[in-house]
């Protein structure tokens, strides 16, 4: 798995509206907090989608775009992002290449591991947190990511 330090590899992934988003693309634009998750609608995962939702005024104000990942399909995210009110973008990972490359592939290949990298403009992977169970840490780490933002 990727660590801080690491340069984050570039994906080239559909959001839920079809469009085709890269990760250097977005880094052009600031930085950029990716979140692996394993699939729309269970409860870990929309838990962990709301609480983003609920920060997520907190996060665009110090400049940092949001990225919600996982291996369904873009329908899957249309549904999921519009039942939520999610205001940020989910991309479809439907052969796990971007789950793959950020090493977050479940054990023996199934699923995918819950994890959140920041990453800075220049593709650099500033901190990551890996808690498959513990959806609570994920907030807590992006409320740190903010913070460093604003100091």
């Amino acid at each position: 798995m990727l660590k801080s330090g690491d340069m984050a590899p570039d994906f080239d992934l559909r959001d839920q509206d079809g469009r085709p988003t890269q990760l250097s693309a977005l880094l052009s634009e600031g930085p950029v907090l990716v979140y692996f998750y394993p699939a729309d609608f269970t409860p870990g995962c929309t838990k962990e989608a709301c609480d983003i939702r609920d920060m997520h005024d907190d996060i665009s104000d110090v400049g940092i775009r949001v990225i919600g990942i996982s291996p369904q399909g873009e329908d899957s995210h249309t549904r999921f992002k519009a039942k939520h009110r999610l205001p940020f973008t989910l991309l479809a990972d439907p052969d796990k290449s971007a789950v793959k490359d950020y090493g977050v592939d479940g054990p023996l290949g199934f699923g995918v591991r819950r994890a959140t990298f920041f990453i800075r403009e220049d593709g650099t992977i500033d901190d990551v947190v890996v808690a498959d169970l513990l959806v609570g840490k994920h907030g807590d780490f992006i409320r740190q990511a903010v913070a460093s933002r604003l100091s």
